[in-house]
């Protein structure tokens, strides 16, 4: 089946009955190939669900044979049951078939070798053909057999294919599979026992030209990301057994070290309050825009910011268990999460080794002619063909990594250009996850609408609470100034509260407002409406009197709806929203944005399994989000993006591909630089197919000498190179519409 038409295969967890009799049941379950190491915990948990009596499972077949009581258990359950406990181990599952799923063939790690041994050699190449030439052009006589080994020109072929060498010996003897090294090696070996020197070292230089070329653009590509990571935070306030604090680098950090965190500071640590109290945003958590209260014994994560207060914490998890460390890392180990496309690649290359092989000892046998036997040898699609995949994806890294956008594998640009659905998260995505206020409304007449809201800046002056950043946002839009007022004072998680004259000024929520006697139920019903459109209430007050509320909302982010058409327009036939709000929000949100579904209320596992769900169904599946929230629902999804700059670390670890930037219109720009990638790699396989076809047919009726066969070789390498470096060019706007 062509590469390019594939069938959709059911989701690896996807159970589905293959037969079925009263009180048993057949189920298959791919997920289970992969899973036999933890055969007997599947078993225990199944069998100790009520109505299942016996389990038997087959790693071979991935199968289960489920003994069970229809009267206390029906199939449908036993399915579902099954399901369940598989999709407890589905990292596992995911792994064990990506490694199944791996190369064909042990290729050279052009990633290994450094840029001056690849230029050494080119130089040495073209050194030794010009001696050659030269050499030649003194009639001296040539020389054939093992003779040919002792002249300097055939030394220096042989010192300079080393590596050539090394890869396709160590092909043969670990794999007992040739690759396109063992084809070079043996063409190269060929050339010089003929005497043909000269097609030797243009095998060799021609092949160098062509891995220099793909190794350049690899080496860009983790240049770009490198660059794009080497932002954030480097040092962090670690308290000492005698109390004082000293300044040390994230990289010093242990478990159960102490740090200490300051209003306006990002949390760099997993762990535990163990002293202190402090006003914490969690948006990227649990998608809420307020501020949670942290004190002793409350869990922290990095990427949350404490907004007021100071926390001293006991760390859990440092160093590499959190930031860019592990990101650079799956970047380098990108190799590994290769494109389906590429494993067709391999398998269909290394197959074609075989039949090279073979067609050339046909003719050779046939006609005895070795020259045209050598020829045929030399030219094979092995070399293209991977290298058709290799540099066109690796530019499309490089070129998203230049555009502000992490892709950690190729396998991911190809799942992006078949996905039909895409899954967005609310807060921090669709919306800005910054409050804005939407609302000022006094409690009566004699109060105006200015007046609340500039007693409310300034209570709200020196503090960088989100709410207070919102209020004072809207000072500045508004144009007005800010009264003279007093010290402030804060209690965490309720309010603020300032003089501003002789009168004393408060802001906060209800319970903040009860606690000094002073009544709300003036502003009951407005309040009420608001909350119906979903904004967060915020009450001022002045003395003992309540003057006013302030609606406080988290706007959609601009040009979101946009973005969204075009992903329409892109191809996506489903876009799904989840969020951790409540119904009536939700509903708002996704009626503006006019989305096809959306579930509300929901927890990180509820969107995790309902990823699951879709992918079941044979659905390929999209996630975008921003927070630790989304991060299971982001790992599990066929595609998982991370995007805006409110994102977590933990959700850029999660996601396939990051968005650095804050627009949404770069959601479409990767699509569309998938589905560029993709028509780039199909050109090369066109290309390097009819071309190298086209030699082998020549070479056969001997039309074709072995140096034309050589240059006609790697003339196609280079070209499908070249071809896929045309994506370094290509113009990666925020408008997706190239």
């Amino acid at each position: 089946m062509s590469p390019f038409n594939k069938k959709k295969t059911p989701h690896i967890l996807a159970c589905h009955v293959r037969h079925h009799v009263p009180g048993r049941i057949r189920i298959g379950c791919r997920a289970l190939k992969y899973l036999s190491a933890v055969s007997r915990d599947l078993r225990e948990r199944l069998e100790s669900l009520d109505g299942i009596t016996a389990v038997n499972l087959s790693h071979v077949t991935h199968n289960a044979v489920i003994v069970f009581d229809e009267a206390r258990i029906g199939k449908a359950k036993v399915v579902n049951a099954l399901e369940h406990v598989v999709s407890a181990y589905s990292f596992s599952a995911f792994k064990g078939e990506r490694e199944a799923q791996g190369q064909v063939v042990e290729e050279r790690k052009l990633s290994q070798e450094s840029f001056f041994s690849m230029f050494g050699t080119i130089t040495g190449a073209a050194a030794g053909l010009l001696f050659n030439g030269l050499r030649r052009n003194r009639a001296m006589m040539p020389v054939t057999g093992l003779n040919v080994l002792q002249t300097p020109t055939a030394l220096l072929s042989l010192g300079l294919s080393g590596p050539i060498f090394r890869s396709g010996t160590q092909s043969l003897v670990r794999n007992l599979r040739p690759n396109a090294d063992t084809l070079s090696s043996a063409a190269i070996v060929a050339s010089l026992l003929s005497g043909k020197v000269t097609s030797a070292l243009t095998v060799i230089l021609l092949h160098e030209i062509a891995e220099l070329l793909t190794a350049f653009t690899m080496n860009k590509t983790r240049k770009a990301i490198s660059d794009m990571l080497s932002q954030g935070e480097d040092f962090v306030w670690r308290k000492l057994q005698d109390g004082q604090l000293e300044k040390v680098s994230i990289a010093e950090l242990k478990v159960d070290d102490h740090i200490v965190a300051h209003t306006g500071e990002k949390i760099s640590v997993d762990g535990v309050v163990i002293g202190g109290v402090a006003s914490v945003d969690e948006s990227a958590i649990n998608g809420e825009f307020m501020p949670a209260v942290k004190n002793e014994t409350s869990t922290v994560f990095a990427g949350t910011v404490v907004k007021d207060g100071t926390i001293t914490i006991k760390s859990e998890k440092v160093g590499d268990a959190t930031a860019v460390a592990r990101i650079i890392k799956m970047v380098e180990e990108a190799a590994d999460h290769k494109a389906p496309i590429q494993n067709f690649a391999d398998r269909f290359s290394s197959q074609l080794l075989f039949v090279n092989l073979i067609l050339a000892g046909s003719v050779y046998a046939i006609t005895r002619n070795a020259a045209r036997a050598l020829s045929m040898l030399i030219i094979d699609y092995s070399c293209a063909l991977r290298l058709s995949t290799v540099a066109a994806f690796s530019a499309a890294i490089n070129t998203a990594a230049r555009n502000g956008v992490l892709v950690k594998g190729s396998n991911y640009i190809e799942a992006i250009s078949e996905a039909d659905t895409l899954v967005l998260d609310k807060t921090g995505t669709l919306t800005q996850g910054q409050p804005s206020v939407e609302s000022v409304i006094p409690v009566n007449n004699k109060v105006s609408a200015n007046d609340v809201l500039q007693l409310a800046a300034a209570a709200e002056e020196t503090s960088s609470h989100p709410l207070a950043t919102a209020i004072l946002n809207k000072i500045l839009e508004s144009g007005l100034s800010i009264p003279a007022h007093g010290e402030v004072k804060v209690t965490v998680g309720r309010g603020v509260e300032t003089k501003v004259g002789r009168s004393v000024v408060r802001v906060g929520n209800k319970r903040f407002m009860n606690s000094f006697g002073i009544h709300t139920h003036p502003l009951r019903d407005k309040a009420a409406n608001l909350a119906t459109e979903g904004q967060a209430i915020v009450y001022v007050s002045k003395g003992k009197n309540v003057i006013g509320l302030l609606g406080i909302s988290d706007p959609l982010r601009d040009n979101m709806k946009k973005a969204i058409n075009r992903l329409r327009y892109s191809g996506v036939d489903d876009i799904i929203m989840l969020t951790g709000d409540q119904e009536q929000q939700a509903e708002i949100v996704a009626s503006r944005m006019l989305m096809d579904h959306y579930k509300a209320e929901q927890m990180p596992e509820d969107k995790a399994n309902t990823v699951l769900k879709l992918q079941a169904e044979g659905v390929r599946v999209v996630m975008v989000g921003d927070g630790i929230n989304d991060a299971a629902a982001l790992a599990y999804a066929d595609v998982g993006i991370a995007l805006g700059g409110s994102r977590t670390d933990i959700a850029m670890e999660a996601a396939d591909i990051t968005i650095t930037g804050d627009s949404p219109m770069m959601l479409p720009a990767v699509y569309t630089l998938a589905e560029k990638t993709m028509n780039t790699v199909k050109q090369n396989f066109a290309a390097a197919i009819s071309v190298n076809s086209l030699g082998l047919l020549l070479s056969g009726m001997g039309l074709l000498p072995v140096l034309g066969g050589a240059i006609l070789h790697n003339a196609s390498t280079i070209l499908v190179v070249g071809n896929s470096l045309r994506l370094l060019l290509h113009d990666m706007d925020s408008r997706g519409i190239r």
